[in-house]
């Protein structure tokens, strides 16, 4: 009889990944971080723990979309006031104050809408430049989902 793996919160182990954000696509980023934030690149992935890794993205504000994206994406929110609805293209949210917050609401959109998606968002970090403060993490560069098979069979 095959039994299925549920792994425990005691055996998880989170790693630290560095992601540069400059020259990539906004959507395919925002993909690729959600996967890692949500673990699924892990053998060890199980669905109602936070069993994914912290994410580092330096950068933010020199990311990049296709066609007319950066007038044409909208961000809207209300006020709760009547006649208080806001807009925000993304031009102007890059060219503004916190332009890491277009991939943030982006990565927020891919991830579960619940208290387990409120954890996993907590484990991503978004700076719109090439610094950050987690150097004592020692963070290792994002290459792809392929580098972790490497490492694995290495590692036998």
């Amino acid at each position: 009889m095959m039994k299925t793996y549920s792994a425990k919160a005691a055996d998880l182990q989170p790693k630290w990944y560095v992601i540069d954000a400059e020259g990539q696509v906004l959507g395919r980023l925002a993909t690729q971080i959600a996967h890692i934030l949500r673990g699924k690149h892990k053998p060890t992935f199980t669905p109602h723990l936070n069993s994914g890794d912290f994410v580092i993205v330096i950068n933010a504000e020199k990311i990049a979309v296709s066609g007319n994206r950066l007038d044409q994406k909208v961000y809207y929110r209300h006020t709760q006031y009547p006649g208080g609805l806001k807009k925000t293209t993304l031009r102007q949210t890059l060219e503004g104050k916190h332009p890491e917050r277009a991939l943030e609401h982006a990565v927020r959109g891919m991830v579960m809408h619940n208290r387990l998606g409120t954890r996993v968002m907590s484990r991503l970090k978004i700076y719109a430049g090439p610094t950050h403060p987690h150097e004592a993490q020692k963070p290792a560069i994002w290459e792809g989902p392929e580098t972790l098979l490497k490492q694995l069979t290495e590692a036998k």
